[in-house]
């Protein structure tokens, strides 16, 4: 044989197993253990080595086919920000009939100790099994002996005769990923629809391959007058066809997450599968997921749906009580959105299917997502409103772009009226008709009626929520600024300010106020409307504070003093996903200063008007004085809630001038 051809032939055969190696468990390299950073992502708090998945189908003739997924997993600590990586769960439906199960093993923790590799093994200690609801359990591990450096892995295993949803793979995650491989096997009997979302696309083989799997069969015969019984054993082979597709993406840089993103895994590249059809032989071919009427109404007719909205004998007696006088369809639907935000309290657990059941949830004064909107559905279906359930997505659940029976996990009501339709959610107690709960802003929902018809429902608010702000300020001859501020906040922002702050104690909130603005001093605070949930929240203070800069004969300042936007919350050079404010907004700024006396105004900002291109964002900076004052109106819109990335650096330019124009200054000479 030719000598150099042996060498590379030879070098070839010696380099396999190490090439094999590194794409499995238990063999952790000094090298990896040693390294600091990661060479592309210098810094990444941590980075999957390699990940690996593995779909197959298994056949026996007690359960018929059953789907087993198996995943290995690697992953490197380099900072304690990405301990939390040493931390894995897995969900997994209760059901007996589905017979799913979670398993783990090689589960370890290695580190670098004295120049040796030291293995700590997961133990019992470190594992938990979690009820969620009568649905849904979640199996976590918590990884032993973890510190900067160390190398964690781990192997689970997924059983599940549920065969209609894979887990969704991610080639792309908010770490590197140096090496990720998934690979499914189906037999021929199982299509699946097959969806990729991101902008990283993995490498696709497929190849097609003959199985088989066998049937026994018993028949006995005889037994008649004196002839014995015989017994005959039949097995029967059958031969099918099977296809193997595998996904690699190697080198997947991490997907940075920044200011107003819904929710970044929508945007992680990755994959998912739903089955779509299921043909066995000599069998009629058996039609799923194939759109949205299709997957609603299914919903609709599931025991713990459609039915449950039914039931209305365990309220009828008190909604009538409830109801008696009142007429009008407003009424009667405010007054029992309001009677069940009070009387029934939300459990936390999320699910468009009850878990105890409606008439349950009414008696215990507490339930799941479905059992307090569904009631509330049929109450007002009840009193003679059109109400129907609308499935939708929760922003942390992620965007479904194609129909799907497990697209959804939510379910709030909606009132078909003339003019279109008031949403109703009854599980935050600070909700109104058509102000949601965050959560559910999720682009967009499906209403289904008793029928089965269904429609698309935009969940994306269109109203411009307002924060309006009046301060008048007076700056003394030493640079002290005292003043009075009133501050209004209507609809989404009443909101969210009345979920994060109704329930804090006011010591609390003032120190964090302060904090906010620059440590100004503030007394006198008082607020209106924490409860009065119609009306706009009203919070007004006395400040006092130093934003004012002294350097000779001058004084230099802010003309929005303390309330100015710092830096521009738009970090990247270019981004591939969608900017979400979550709703539409008006900010006004309406501020009168008054200049110590012996001063005059040596140079003011010039007024500015600004706007992007599709008129997606406005500012309007108009400033004046005289008479020793000096009268500022600034005023901000962003008028669309979801603005999408090609308008990206337009964005990014646009807060960046509004942000610049905030910070020019004010000079004052003295005279």
């Amino acid at each position: 044989m030719n000598t150099k051809l042996f060498v590379f032939i030879a070098t070839i055969l010696m380099s396999l197993p190490v090439m094999a190696q590194k794409f499995e468990l238990g063999k952790v390299s000094v090298e990896e253990l040693q390294q600091t950073q990661h060479p592309t992502d210098p810094d990444a708090t941590a980075a999957v080595l390699f990940t690996k998945g593995e779909v197959s189908f298994d056949y026996n003739e007690q359960n018929g086919f059953t789907m087993t997924r198996r995943v290995k997993t690697r992953i490197k600590i380099y900072k304690k920000e990405g301990y939390d990586w040493a931390n894995f769960e897995q969900t997994y439906y209760l059901p007996n009939e589905s017979k799913e199960t979670v398993s783990f093993s090689d589960a370890a923790t290695f580190n670098l100790e004295n120049g040796k590799i030291v293995k700590s093994k997961l133990k019992s200690d470190g594992e938990f099994d979690e009820k969620l609801n009568k649905y849904w359990g979640k199996k976590k591990i918590t990884m032993p002996n973890v510190k900067e450096g160390s190398v964690i892995e781990y192997e689970y295993t997924i059983s599940s005769g549920n065969i209609t949803k894979l887990d969704d793979w991610d080639f792309q995650m908010s770490i590197p990923v140096n090496y990720s491989e998934f690979k499914t096997e189906f037999p021929e009997y199982f299509v699946y629809k097959i969806n990729q979302r991101g902008y990283i696309f993995p490498k696709v083989t497929t190849q097609k391959e003959q199985k088989s799997y066998t049937i026994n069969g018993k028949e006995r015969t005889g037994g008649e007058g004196f002839s014995p019984v015989k017994t005959t054993f039949t097995q029967d082979k059958i031969e099918f066809e099977s296809t193997k597709t595998t996904y690699l993406a190697e080198n997947v840089p991490a997907l940075k997450d920044e200011s107003f993103v819904n929710n970044i895994h929508n945007y992680l590249s990755g994959i998912s599968h739903e089955l779509s059809v299921i043909k066995y032989p000599n069998t009629p071919v058996k039609y799923l997921s194939t759109d949205w009427e299709t997957v609603t109404k299914k919903i609709y007719d599931y025991d713990d749906f459609g039915p449950e909205l039914n039931k209305t004998g365990y309220f009828e007696e008190d909604v009538n009580t409830l109801l008696a006088g009142i007429t009008t369809p407003t009424e009667k639907i405010i007054t029992l959105f309001d009677f069940v935000k009070k009387n029934i309290k939300w459990n936390g657990f999320y699910g468009y299917a009850c878990n105890d059941g409606v008439k349950r949830a009414y008696k215990d004064r507490a339930g799941n997502v479905a059992e307090i909107n569904l009631m509330l559905t049929a109450m007002l279906r009840h009193s003679g409103i059109n109400a129907n359930p609308v499935l939708l997505s929760t922003r942390s659940n992620g965007i479904s772009f194609f129909p799907s029976r497990t697209a959804f996990n939510y379910v709030i009501c909606a009132v078909e009226i003339k003019d279109g339709l008031i949403l109703l959610d009854a599980t935050d107690s600070y909700a109104l008709p058509n102000v949601l709960p965050i959560r559910d802003l999720n682009w967009f929902g499906r209403l289904v009626r008793k029928e089965g018809s269904s429609n698309e429902v935009d969940l994306v608010p269109k109203m411009l929520s307002k924060e309006s702000v009046n301060m008048m300020a007076k700056i003394s001859d030493k640079g002290e600024v005292t003043g009075k501020l009133r501050k209004q906040l209507t609809d989404y922002n009443a909101l969210v300010f009345r979920q994060r702050y109704s329930d804090m104690n006011n010591d609390s909130y003032l120190e964090n106020l302060e904090n906010k603005n620059n440590k100004i001093e503030i007394s006198e605070y008082s607020r209106e409307n924490d409860k009065e949930l119609a009306k706009p929240i009203i919070e007004t203070y006395a400040f006092k504070g130093s934003t004012v800069e002294i350097i000779g004969d001058k004084m230099y300042f802010t003309p929005m003093l303390f309330m100015s936007l710092d830096s521009n919350p738009f970090k990247q050079e270019k981004r591939e996903y969608p900017v979400d404010f979550t709703f539409p907004t008006e900010d006004k700024y309406t501020v009168a200063i008054e200049i110590p006396s012996g001063y005059q105004v040596e140079s003011i900002p010039a007024s500015v008007s600004l706007a992007t291109v599709e008129g997606f964002a406005t500012f309007r900076y108009t400033i004046a004085h005289a008479d020793g004052k000096i009268q500022l109106s600034v005023i901000t819109d962003i008028n669309s809630a979801i603005v999408a990335p090609d308008n990206y650096e337009m964005l990014k330019d646009f807060f960046q001038k509004m942000i610049d124009k905030q910070k020019e200054k004010i000079v004052l000479k003295k005279v």
